[in-house]
């Protein structure tokens, strides 16, 4: 098992799943997608998250 992808914390943006170690919500990477953005939109617009979160978080949503 490697780190944590995502956390929830009621202090950190109301509690809403973020990106482990941001304030920025899963959620977010989900509109980008749905709205026929790419991962690298996504990342220009959130460089505190990682590539790698991104692909696991992916990775972990399709399992």
């Amino acid at each position: 098992m490697g780190p944590p992808i995502i956390s929830r914390a009621p202090e950190v943006m109301g509690g809403a799943a973020v990106f482990y170690g941001t304030r920025v919500p899963v959620q977010t990477l989900l509109d980008y997608l749905e709205a026929g953005e790419s991962i690298e939109d996504f990342l220009a617009g959130f460089p505190s998250v990682t590539r790698a979160q991104v692909i696991a978080f992916l990775e972990e949503a399709k399992d």
